[in-house]
């Protein structure tokens, strides 16, 4: 392979990704391009690219997917090179080639690699004669689902469904019991045809309690490939990472070697060239399996980042322009650790979430990185993945490292919509997790259906006095003479009333604060929230951030105030809080056995008809949003009055879809 100089690189993608390459570029002296769909119009890695070009509308199909109008894209920019970053059209093999025809550069591996492992059946077979240790189960060409079910049987129970052509837990569904298996072939199916526009299946043995174990492999074109350790992904919901570590607590050292050799030996026999990920199972017993290849770069790449001190961007666009691998040996240093943001209610099954971003602050902090693909106002749509950002942490050893990403996540000032915030801080202090006892069962096992907790009574007391004695201190700024508190009379101050509510998936709570200014110690005040009595006194307020002394208790709350809400970052917490009218309208209730859409989203398979029984529990219709399906079920048991939508309908979140009669 002959060198050729990268000068200006299009990012086949958006958001996180595309800003971290473009970090990268800067530090590089290469020019950078972005597209960017019109729901992306806005978004900041549009504005941080040396060009951007609109490559369509929202939906990914009619943008980011679409080969030739990124590579016209290309052409009209003069880029020479084009990195896919990940998902969309990272690992498609035809992309790729279309990419090298077009006389540019494609920073990712050859297009024949992407096909060998584009195939889990093929990748399977051809890592399996190499001497891999593989998953038994079943790759064959009858795709039949009745056939699919008896294999499942001869295997036995628990079960794995997966997607032949795809990852990312797309298509993937485990069955515990025959009476689930016809439902989860076809709901697989419709899930790796819509994702992957194919619907071929695997059906692996289940393995009981495994860790998910990948390493970080890294090709050049003069045919060295070596692996940069590993990264333990066992935290996980609906077979998607939320958590991500190096190194895994579950290795010692003669383990990571066998490991490191598997992965080695899979790149080798592909030819592999530039930054691809081997991802095994691992056994309680320290037996190992080949699940697949990704590649790519992988979203947890900033962990080998982490412990190797390499910039894998950096070193992915060096192989590209045909540089052999600019380390040898590299050496594991210390810890790191990396949590994925997302916009997801952890109390409604993770169901991911779309809406403004109201907020949006993490102080700098030491051995702290932030991967971010929006800022405050930003819409989180519902179109793409809902992650947010990823935060990366580095320590001496994985303790530290996790209690920096404890006081990182405390730290984080995220309102608008719900987030997975609270939920990975639980993780993260839970028994079991600061033990390294992870498995990829380890949410389920350990949270059950608790996923959600509310604020406590003290976040939810002080959160209501800063929010409001925010709000005073606006309206004092906006009065004819700002030295005059709010509630002034001629004879004496009068309290003033403010009724909040903070509501989560679970549970409501209304707050009433009562307070008075008092007359004589300005900016102090007598406040009632419930039955508890305060003193409390404004120290500072430069919006968004509140100094308060509550009965000597002194804190900075940052305090965001968006028309009716105030959102409130106080103690680690995060409170939402509506500011309640003094006269209210009626809100609009629905009707009594009215099953209403969770979430925006296109209604993908109607089950039932007019006039059908059914009993509490069903699953009414399918819904699709955010690159996930969701079962819309019966609240009770009853009588099918009315079906308000149809297959292919797009509906809007609240959207009433089935009305049932007791």
């Amino acid at each position: 392979m002959s060198f050729r100089p990268i000068q200006r690189l299009l990012v086949a993608n958006r958001g996180e990704i595309a800003r971290r390459i473009f970090r990268t570029c800067r530090a590089m002296g290469v020019e950078t391009v972005a597209v960017f769909s019109d729901a992306d119009a806005d978004m900041p890695f549009v504005r941080e690219a040396d060009e951007a070009i609109r490559i369509g509308p929202a939906p990914s199909r009619e943008s980011y997917l679409l080969t030739e109008v990124i590579l016209e894209a290309a052409r009209r920019t003069r880029a020479d090179a084009i990195h896919p970053g990940y998902g969309f059209l990272s690992e498609n093999a035809a992309f790729a080639r279309a990419v090298r025809e077009a006389g540019l550069v494609f920073v990712g591996p050859t297009p024949e690699a992407i096909e060998s492992m584009g195939s889990k059946k093929a990748a399977k077979a051809l890592v399996a004669a190499a001497g891999v240790p593989v998953v038994p189960g079943y790759d064959g060409a009858d795709q039949d689902p009745a056939v699919l079910a008896a294999k499942a049987r001869e295997i036995g129970f628990p079960v794995l469904l997966k997607a032949s052509a795809g990852g990312g837990g797309k298509g993937m569904k485990r069955v515990d019991e025959d009476g689930q298996l016809m439902d989860a072939i076809e709901s697989a199916k419709r899930e790796a045809l819509g994702a992957f526009g194919d619907d071929v299946l695997l059906v692996e043995k289940y393995v009981e309690r495994p860790r998910h174990v990948e390493i970080q492999i890294f090709g050049d074109s003069h045919g060295t490939v070596r692996h940069l350790f590993e990264r333990e992904c066992s935290i996980q919901r609906r077979h998607q990472k939320v958590l991500e570590e190096s190194p895994s607590p579950a290795l010692d050292d003669a383990l990571r070697a066998r490991m490191g050799e598997a992965a080695v030996k899979v790149g080798q026999v592909i030819g592999y060239q530039n930054a691809g990920t081997v991802e095994f199972i691992l056994g309680q017993d320290g037996s190992f399996y080949f699940l697949e290849v990704n590649t790519r770069l992988q979203v947890e790449h900033p962990v080998t980042e982490g412990v190797t001190g390499l910039d894998l961007v950096r070193e992915q666009l060096r192989v590209a322009e045909g540089h052999p691998l600019s380390f040898a040996e590299p050496v594991m240093r210390g810890a790191a650790l990396e949590a994925r943001l997302y916009a997801e209610d952890p109390a409604s099954g993770f169901l991911p979430q779309s809406g403004r971003l109201a907020d949006w602050h993490m102080p700098p902090l030491e051995g702290v990185r932030v991967d971010g693909g929006v800022e405050a106002g930003d819409e989180i749509g519902i179109h793409y993945d809902p992650m947010i950002a990823k935060i990366i942490t580095e320590g001496a050893d994985r303790e530290e490292a996790r209690k920096r990403m404890v006081r990182a996540l405390r730290a984080l000032s995220v309102h608008g919509l719900a987030t997975n915030r609270d939920f990975l801080l639980r993780v993260l202090e839970h028994p079991s997790y600061v033990e390294g006892a992870v498995h990829t069962h380890f949410i389920e096992e350990h949270f059950g259906a608790e996923l959600g907790a509310p604020p406590s009574d003290d976040a939810l007391a002080r959160a209501s006095i800063a929010a409001t004695l925010a709000m005073h201190e606006r309206r004092r700024e906006s009065a004819p003479s700002p030295a005059v508190p709010s509630g002034f009379r001629i004879h004496r101050y009068a309290p003033e009333v403010v009724e909040l509510v903070a509501s989560s998936a679970t549970t409501e709570r209304t707050l009433r604060v009562e307070y008075a200014h008092r007359t004589r110690r300005p900016g102090t005040f007598d406040v009632k929230v419930g039955h508890a009595e305060h003193v409390a006194r404004v120290l500072a307020w430069d919006p968004p951030s509140l100094r308060l002394d509550v009965d000597g208790h002194r804190f900075v709350a940052r305090v965001v105030l968006d028309e009716e809400r105030a959102y409130v970052h106080v103690g680690g917490a995060n409170v939402a809080l509506t500011v309640q009218p003094r006269f209210p309208e009626r809100a609009r209730v629905a009707p009594k056995g009215g099953c209403t859409a969770p979430m925006p989203g296109k209604i993908v398979k109607v089950l039932v008809a007019e006039g059908e029984e059914v009993e509490e529990g069903k699953t009414l219709l399918v819904m699709e949003a955010m690159k996930m399906e969701h079962a819309v079920t019966a609240p009770q048991r009853g009588t099918v009055r009315r079906v308000d939508v149809m297959e292919g309908d797009q509906v809007e979140a609240d959207a009433l879809l089935v009305l049932l009669d007791d």
